[in-house]
């Protein structure tokens, strides 16, 4: 019988940043329809904005492929943060020969399997009621000491790499194959092997995992960020081979992009 059985099965989770990915497609016709000094004097304008932005947490990627022209990746403080930058950006004059073609919103995201089945686990054994006032202030303790020594993780800054990788994935729900109904200690045992995996790609590879159940379409976001892209194709294809993933993971559409630092590099001024 499952140590669990009979208490919460949901996990633990640490939130952090506020994460929105922009995907834009340049209006072609209408940008070249333009003069060349009206061009330049629309990039010039976006310059200052677009890096305080890069300043605060930003980072413009040039998409590769048939799904936009320009990523826009932020993480902030909170979502009150995101929206700003929503509104900052469509006052600007370059807004109007951009298509947001797609968006993603989460919040950066530790799932804490290990010590969520260690915990719960102790508090069965002394017979601690779940979700009473003792449960509740033990959780409570627990997650604010876990918090505070992981605010790097939470709050982390823009990696530095030339190329990123970003796809949404969710967990399986069919009628077969069902993620959220296996015990937690399956849960934990299949998440450690796939970190694992991970792990060993730790000094060529940056991962952020964001959550956005209930905040966009899927569950989870997916950031990498390498400055050899090939790596990311490595990366995910080793791990197709692990259980959690082979089984349960369903993957949403894959954004590759590079890094860019001058909105002239995109638009060729």
């Amino acid at each position: 019988m499952d140590k669990l059985e009979g208490l919460p099965a949901v996990p633990l989770t640490l939130e952090g940043a506020g994460v929105l990915h922009q995907m834009f497609r340049v209006r072609w016709p209408a940008w070249r329809a333009l003069s060349a000094a009206e061009r330049e004097a629309i990039v010039d304008a976006a310059a200052a904005p677009l890096g305080a932005m890069e300043k605060a947490g930003s980072a413009m990627f040039s998409l590769l492929g048939h799904k936009g022209d320009v990523m826009l990746v932020h993480f902030r403080k909170d979502f009150d943060a995101l929206i700003e930058i929503e509104h900052c950006l469509a006052r600007l004059r370059v807004w109007d020969y951009l298509e947001l073609t797609s968006s993603y919103v989460s919040v950066v995201e530790l799932g804490l399997y290990e010590s969520s089945v260690r915990l719960y686990g102790s508090m069965g054994e002394r017979k601690v009621a779940p979700h009473s006032p003792e449960w509740d202030a033990e959780i409570a303790e627990n997650m604010q000491r876990q918090r505070a020594a992981m605010q790097p993780r939470l709050f982390p800054e823009m990696p530095p790499h030339r190329f990123i990788c970003f796809y949404p994935m969710d967990r399986r729900r069919g009628e077969e194959k069902n993620w959220y109904q296996l015990p937690m200690t399956e849960r934990q045992r299949q998440m450690q092997e796939h970190g694992e995996v991970g792990r060993r790609y730790a000094g060529t590879v940056k991962q952020i995992i964001s959550g956005s159940i209930g905040f966009d379409d899927w569950e989870w976001g997916v950031d990498l960020f390498a400055d050899d892209p090939l790596v990311f194709k490595r990366l995910i294809y080793e791990m197709r081979f692990d259980e959690v993933s082979a089984v349960y993971a369903l993957f949403g559409s894959f954004y590759i992009g590079r890094r860019i630092s001058r909105l002239a590099e995109l638009l060729s001024l």
